[in-house]
């Protein structure tokens, strides 16, 4: 086999013999061993549901372009990194290094099969800036010092490498990181690409990482969130902490968030969204279906439109029901929303329990449920993955067995 560069093999397809697919790549799992070429035990590969399990190197049986395949034999318990092992992707990307005289990061490495086994031989550094930098191919032992922990490190090879991955999958992969690299991956994402991965980690790796973020920046990112998400977050952090987060916000953003941390966690108010798609009766099925097909509403909220009275934002003037996005894409775009409204629905209260929240879900076979309170306005929405989140256990996260 060629040499062949880890970086590449981030998010490959692994497959059995028979050509099913069983998972994808998500890193290297090396043996540092100082100056001599690290060995290479194998691959860290996720398969469904969101579960990371060790692939030992000895088990493939080719790695061609597009994809790995592997003997079969796979054993599914759940990648637990040892003391001795570290992740080629997610430790030794973007290392700072000295090679020949000169400053530079590791931009990626090769490994290469020297029976009986693999070895990282190379490393490729880029000296200077990323941009203006040149890239130089060095052998392992020309580049000292990867065998230790360093001081600081970058991201930007690592999140190159898994560009485009989900949120969530890119959550998986930074909790696997010991908690200072997690925080330095997540803090060189962007504001909008960080507060949708901070929405998919366990409730202690958000404080981690929002706790290594200057105030300000940590104050951007929460408003990127959703409200519901970021006052669920604020939960977790000291009283103090969490004012002084939420006083660095424009108002507009904090106080949707200062109205859900007024309302119990496990509420229908403590759950609740409050940004549902909400157009006034008189509002068209052209309006509407462009507000859902907005890429930035998530699945669950963009299954319905709830029309109110003026103001359209929570909380509104008069709620007066919902329109289903299947019956919109039944009627001309021209016809008036609040026509369509389905009058059968009751809607529910903020404080309505978990439980009772659940039910109405599921009773009404529905994806999110409007909540409103004692004067008719509406107040947000609840959907069914904001149920789910409080209904399974607090560490359901990071439980992938």
């Amino acid at each position: 086999m060629d040499r062949i560069f880890v970086a590449r093999l981030a998010g490959l397809p692994v497959f059995d013999p028979a050509g099913d697919r069983i998972g994808r790549i998500r890193d290297v799992v090396v043996g540092l061993r100082g100056t001599q070429p690290p060995r290479v035990h194998g691959f860290v590969v996720e398969v469904q549901p969101r579960r990371r399990v060790f692939l030992p190197i000895t088990r493939i049986i080719s790695m061609e372009t597009g994809a790995v395949i592997f003997t079969g034999q796979l054993n599914l318990r759940r990648f637990e990194r040892r003391e001795s092992e570290t992740l080629a992707i997610g430790e030794l990307l973007d290392r700072p290094v000295s090679h020949d005289g000169e400053a530079g990061t590791v931009l990626d490495l090769a490994m290469e099969h020297r029976p009986p086994e693999w070895l990282v031989t190379k490393v490729a550094v880029r000296h200077g800036t990323r941009r203006r930098g040149q890239t130089a191919i060095a052998d392992w032992h020309e580049v000292p010092g990867l065998d230790r922990p360093p001081q600081d490190q970058g991201a930007a090879s690592l999140l190159a490498a898994f560009e485009t991955m989900r949120p969530a999958d890119l959550a998986s992969l930074l909790h696997e990181l010991p908690d200072k690299r997690m925080a330095e991956v997540a803090a060189a994402l962007d504001d909008d690409r960080l507060a949708d991965v901070l929405e998919e980690l366990p409730d202690r790796d958000q404080v981690v990482v929002l706790g290594n973020l200057d105030a300000v920046r940590a104050a951007d990112v929460l408003a990127e969130m959703g409200p519901d998400d970021a006052a669920d977050l604020l939960q977790d952090l000291p009283a103090d902490q969490a004012e002084t987060l939420l006083e660095l916000m424009i108002p507009e953003e904090a106080d949707p968030v200062r109205r859900l941390l007024d309302y119990p966690e496990e509420t229908a108010g403590g759950m609740m969204t409050t940004e549902p798609v909400i157009l006034p009766p008189d509002a068209t099925v052209a309006v509407a279906l462009a507000h859902i097909r907005n890429q930035e509403q998530t699945t669950a909220m963009a299954a319905q439109v709830f029309v109110s009275r003026a103001p359209t934002e929570t909380p509104t003037g008069r709620y007066l029901g919902l329109v289903h996005f299947q019956r919109l894409l039944r009627e001309p775009p021209s016809t008036l929303i609040g026509g369509l409204v389905d009058p059968s629905l009751d809607p529910i209260r903020p404080e309505f329990t978990l439980h009772e929240v659940a039910s109405y879900l599921a009773t009404y076979n529905m994806v999110a449920s409007p909540v409103v309170d004692g004067v008719g306005r509406l107040l947000g929405a609840v959907t069914v993955d904001d149920v789910l989140d409080h209904l399974l256990p607090d560490d359901w996260r990071e439980r992938h067995d």
